[in-house]
């Protein structure tokens, strides 16, 4: 059953399964909180209080938010914790995995450990030689270009072909629901707000953890050239110690989606490790 979590006049959409400390999922723009539907039952049936969340302005949240950056997202994100009642690890995939580690760096009193899935956690320079090497990289980076200038349905459905290397099996029925949202007034304005900000908000706040971090990245990710590379360097940016990064083979940007078995092999124990004494 969806439940809403008012702020300050808007609304959060999550559904909460399980018994056990908590689990708090974010998904990234454009998306819902069914792009977690592998996941999410596969934690709740491993012993976990699973916080599934449609971000603002996304799937069944509202719309008319004042601002979409991942410090707009992470406040949400601390809200629905404190509101469930905490602590909690977060899952945060792309948006939400920079907006996870503010999330982290501000209210360490209720994360107790993150997990980014090709996350984007740091300010972004212009790779001109990547998307002149790799293909899969030029191919997504087009795409997404069109869909921030000219806000096309179409050539988002284009990036996920691109960012979804191999299909998950009822991929036709989460792609109609992913274009019927998105043809919902005001949905694509959205995501074209949250193309526009910048990471470099949750880049300051790396420093400021003090959870473990676990970075997942998909080796076919087309949002960057080389993902293992961007993945090291959000470990380099954390205290040392803290982060630690896997790499899954084959993985585009949603690998939550796409390899769901691989991403509950690294993300349990880690969980183990983290809420074991919430």
């Amino acid at each position: 059953m969806t439940e809403y979590l008012d702020i300050s006049g808007n609304t959060i959409a999550y559904d909460v399964t399980g018994q056990g400390p908590l689990v708090v999922l974010a998904h990234g723009m454009g998306d819902s909180r069914h792009s977690y539907r592998f996941v999410a039952p596969a934690l709740a049936a491993a012993g976990y209080r699973v916080a599934n969340v449609d971000i603002r302005g996304c799937g069944d949240s509202s719309l008319g938010w004042g601002g979409y950056s991942r410090t707009d997202i992470a406040g949400d994100l601390v809200a629905v914790v404190r509101h469930l009642g905490g602590p909690a690890v977060l899952i945060g995939q792309s948006i939400s995995g920079g907006a996870a580690t503010i999330a982290a760096a501000t209210a360490p009193d209720l994360i107790t450990g993150v997990i980014e899935l090709a996350p984007f956690t740091r300010a972004q320079s212009f790779d001109l030689g990547g998307l002149v090497r790799v293909k899969r990289f030029r191919a997504g980076y087009l795409q997404l270009a069109q869909v921030l200038i000219r806000g096309s349905l179409a050539n988002w459905k284009k990036y996920l072909d691109v960012a979804i290397p191999t299909k998950p099996a009822d991929w036709h029925i989460e792609l109609a629901r992913i274009e019927a949202k998105l043809s919902e007034p005001g949905r694509m304005k959205v995501l074209q707000s949250m193309a526009r900000t910048t990471p470099a908000d949750a880049g300051r706040q790396l420093s400021n953890v003090t959870c473990p971090v676990l970075v997942i990245q998909g080796s076919a990710d087309p949002d960057w050239a080389d993902p293992r590379a961007e993945g090291e360097r959000i470990l380099a940016d954390l205290p040392r110690g803290l982060g630690e990064l896997a790499v899954i083979e084959g993985a585009g940007h949603y690998p939550h989606a796409q390899t769901p078995d691989e991403v509950l092999a690294l993300a349990l124990p880690f969980l183990a490790r983290t809420l074991t004494n919430a």
